[in-house]
């Protein structure tokens, strides 16, 4: 082990020279006497590159070993005892001899020339040169986390051309060189100034120069050393992947391997024990153990049961130092999961099971669910259920519910009570995927009894047969029959059976049915072109017990005869040019028929009798049931004719066969050279000779609207250019005009009923002019006492109007002036709360009492006691 300070000799980069300094190894105050009385020490670390490794291997060793023990002792002594720092030169004496003991057991057998080629060549400098010179610049070890007030002493650089008259001074450079570490340039004493961290840098490479103090030039080549951190124990063990999540398989044999767990220590693992670990195991025992130097878990116990416990939660230490005391610790958990295995059989509840089932349940329906029981999971709870005896194997089946590992009994057949009214099953239950490891626990599959009991129900009646299919001529009287169908009751009471058609099938009622005997006749006449196939739905009804009811099914086809004469294809628009040449084929014409013979339709054209003698067009039947229209002469003309009517014969292959008439529309063109129609209209040839009789009607009814339209224009003007003075012969009063513009507010837009004032004898003034504003501003206004009502409303009417016409900001001479004027005739006079109450008020009111509920507070407040209420 490598002390804080230690010069340890490289085995290329080794100092010569017998002034090797060692005040690191034994301290400051022993440093005279070890150079003083061991002069073979020094030689010794001298050597060169001449010795072999493991020689030099050893004496590393044995030096390093010998050397720090007395450093550990004389620091003991200086830390305990501080005054007697002078020690006896005996116990120097006696390290010493220890020391060279180990050196001469080490270089036991080495010759003394090897001792003498231990020296380093000479350095020569321009001008000078000297021997026997050589530098200190081996590692420098200094401990990490040193928490000292004082700077750490890491090593001395000395050369042999420094005598101690301070002619030679040292410069450090490198990492850390003037921050961390620091040199008395005088001595060559190396200090550290800062706290080291080896996991943040572990070692350091610096450079070093001896310079003449006078000149600053070299005495010694420039020479690079490394100052290694070394490490102690300050960093404890992490789990870097921690907590762990394993599984293992339940009942595995003990010692199975479930995870390794790894903690990484960031202290130095090539030196001590600081970085080894041992793992341990500190919670789940005793059912798994940690292999202390690899850190993998196992299983501790056999036949760990999942169904029992299914989940562990482990603690694992890992212990720095081998585990010894003073080491450093960290934990991590591991959650260790059993996962299954197929190790429980299925088994049934119950030895037996009894369900009853309606004869009536359909096909594909579910009777009943059984399910055996297995305590695994997944997979290995997987079922596969099957019917290995009994006398419904044929009537019933098994299946399983992928999600509940149920098996599902269904129906395959109807079950039918009169026939059979119960049935016996014997089911076998298995795992799916067996694990023959625990076949001696049992076999995977087991047995159960299901017993079946078929209820009676009442059943509707059944037909004899789900369809029935029917033909019909659509020539057919109306009462024919059509055809029968028959139901029966299933039960064993057989009741009658009553038919009846279902209405909703056949809406427009065409056919019925016999209600007893189920015979099916027509009740209307039939077409096959309007409906080819009827589809109708019998009801068969238990006389006993109607709401029982069955229903069969009819398909009637209606069978087809030539009852539709054939008919033109479509509407044809023909039209012939006026330079046609005879023989052209103006039109193809097809026919069409709603009939379908079984030999397919053959269609005949001939013109009618009235049409073959016309000179214009003839008709071609080109025997594939089409004909084309054919021109006789040229030079057709609008002028003359614009449309021609062909009438077309047309006889189908019935038996009998049917014909008709259709007329053919041809319409005489102008074309072009290529014969494509340019127009077909023949007015455009009239209209130059004169307007006809609708234009004309039109042109009049125009006239005769602009000539309304300008006689209301200028009475319109005529009555805004009438005078605008008063006539107290025209009564206007009635003839409100009532305008939608904004000039004069309110006043414009409210109509005000004069019929009130109809009658009252108005007195005015002489008449004026309403647009011309007078010289008068204003206008007293009158108080007024009791007259007669229409007297009033006249003198204040009139008033009013007076004010208007004066004043210069009232609306126009066309609004409408309203007022609210109550009259002098009130017999209460002022009703008014402030009047009432004043102490010179003799008024009675009395009367109040009688005037009804509505004045009942009137008549409180003012009526007798008022004196007493207010005072």
């Amino acid at each position: 082990m490598q002390t804080p300070g230690f010069l340890a000799p490289d085995a290329t980069r080794r100092a010569a020279g017998p002034q090797v300094p060692i005040t690191p190894f034994f301290g400051k105050s022993y440093s005279a006497a070890v150079t003083s009385s061991n002069p073979t020490l020094y030689k010794l670390l001298s050597l060169d590159s001449q010795l072999t490794p493991c020689r030099r291997q050893e004496l590393l060793s044995q030096l390093e070993l010998c050397l720090f023990s007395c450093q550990v002792f004389f620091l003991t002594q200086e830390k305990e005892k501080k005054k007697k720092r002078e020690m006896k030169l005996g116990k120097v004496e006696l390290c010493h001899l220890l020391q060279l003991i180990a050196l001469f057991l080490c270089f036991s057998g080495m010759s003394q020339a090897e001792l003498s080629r231990s020296r380093s060549k000479p350095y020569f400098q321009s001008g000078r040169s000297r021997t026997k010179r050589s530098w200190v610049w081996n590692q420098f070890f200094v401990l990490e986390e040193y928490m000292g007030s004082d700077p750490l002493y890491v090593g001395k650089l000395h050369s042999d051309v420094d005598k101690g008259d301070g002619s030679i001074k040292y410069i450090l450079s490198g990492e850390g060189a003037s921050s961390i570490f620091i040199i008395d340039e005088n001595t060559g004493d190396i200090h550290a100034t800062k706290r080291l961290d080896r996991e943040e840098q572990a070692y350091y490479t610096l450079r070093a120069q001896a310079l003449d103090r006078l000149t600053n030039k070299p005495v010694e080549p420039e020479s690079e050393f490394v100052i290694k951190i070394q490490d102690i124990n300050d960093n404890e063990p992490k789990f870097l992947d921690g907590p762990y999540m394993a599984g293992v398989p339940e009942m595995s044999p003990v010692g199975t391997s479930v995870v390794q767990v790894t903690a990484t220590d960031a202290d130095d693992p090539t030196y001590g024990n600081s970085a080894r670990v041992v793992y341990s195991i500190l919670q789940g025992q005793p059912y798994f153990s940690v292999e202390p130097k690899t850190g993998i878990i196992k299983t501790a116990l056999p036949n760990m049961d999942r169904e029992a416990k299914d989940q562990y939660l482990l603690v694992i230490q890992a212990k720095d130092m081998v585990g010894q005391n003073g080491g450093l610790s960290g934990t991590t958990s591991v959650t260790v999961t059993l996962t299954d295995v197929n190790d429980n059989p299925p088994r049934f509840p119950r030895r037996s099971y009894q369900y009853n089932v309606p004869e009536s349940l359909p096909v594909a329906s579910v009777v009943a669910r059984i399910k055996a029981a297995d305590a695994d999971i997944g997979a290995n709870a997987e079922m596969e259920y099957k019917i290995v005896d009994g006398d419904g194997l044929g009537i019933f089946k098994i299946s399983v519910d992928k999600d509940t590992q149920e098996g599902i009994i269904t129906i395959q057949k109807e079950l039918d009570f009169e026939a059979k009214t119960s049935y016996t099953l014997r089911i076998e239950a298995a795992n799916k995927d067996a694990d023959f490891r625990f076949v001696s626990l049992g076999p995977f599959s087991d047995t159960t009894t299901v017993k079946i009991i078929v209820e009676d129900v009442d059943e509707p009646p059944v037909f004899s047969s789900p369809l029935y299919p029917m033909e019909v001529s659509e020539a057919t009287q109306v009462g024919n029959i059509i055809g029968t169908v028959a139901a029966h009751d299933p039960d064993s009471a057989n009741s009658p059976v009553r038919y009846s058609i279902d209405r909703n099938t056949d809406l427009e009622r065409y056919f019925n049915i016999d209600a007893n005997s189920g015979v099916i006749t027509t009740a209307k006449s039939l077409d096959r072109e309007t409906n080819a196939v009827h589809n109708i739905t019998v009801l068969a009804m238990e006389s006993q017990n109607p709401s029982q009811v069955g229903r069969g099914y009819v398909a009637i086809t209606i069978l087809d005869i030539n009852d539709n004469a054939p008919e033109f294809a479509m509407d044809y628009e023909t039209m012939v040019c006026e330079n046609a040449q005879p023989g052209q084929v103006i039109q193809k014409i097809s026919a069409i028929d709603k009939d379908e013979p079984s030999n397919g339709h053959q269609f005949y054209f001939s013109l009618t009798m009235d049409a073959t003698n016309n000179h214009n067009f003839s008709l071609k039947d080109n025997k594939d049931n089409t004909a084309s229209i054919l021109t006789q002469r040229s030079g057709f003309r609008r002028q003359e004719q614009s449309v021609y009517y062909l009438p077309i014969f047309i006889v189908d292959s019935g038996s009998p066969s049917l014909s008709s008439t259709n007329t053919l529309t041809i319409r005489v063109c102008d074309c072009d050279a290529d014969g494509i129609a340019q127009t077909c209209n023949a007015e455009a040839y009239v209209l130059p000779a004169g307007l006809s009789t609708g234009a004309l009607i039109a042109i009049l009814a125009c006239v005769l609207t602009l000539l309304v339209l300008i006689l209301l224009i200028v009475t319109m003007r005529r009555r805004k250019k009438e005078t605008l003075i008063f006539d107290e012969e025209r009564d206007i009063r009635e003839n409100i005009v009532r305008y939608d513009d904004e000039g004069g507010g309110e006043e414009d837009t409210e109509a005000f009923d004069m019929a009130a004032l109809r009658n009252l004898n108005v007195v005015r003034d002489t008449k004026t002019r309403r647009d011309v504003t007078p010289e008068i501003q204003f206008l007293s206004r009158p108080t007024f006492k009791s007259i007669p009502d229409n007297v009033i409303f006249r003198e204040f009417i009139w008033e009013r109007l007076k004010e208007a016409d004066v004043d210069p900001g009232a609306p126009p001479y066309d609004s409408l002036q309203t007022y609210a004027f109550e009259g002098n005739g009130s017999v209460a006079e002022s009703l008014s709360s402030l009047d009432s109450i004043s102490s010179n008020s003799d008024q009675n009111y009395d009367y109040l009492s009688d005037w009804g509920p509505r004045f009942k507070r009137l008549a409180d407040m003012y009526g007798p006691g008022q004196e007493s209420l207010y005072s």
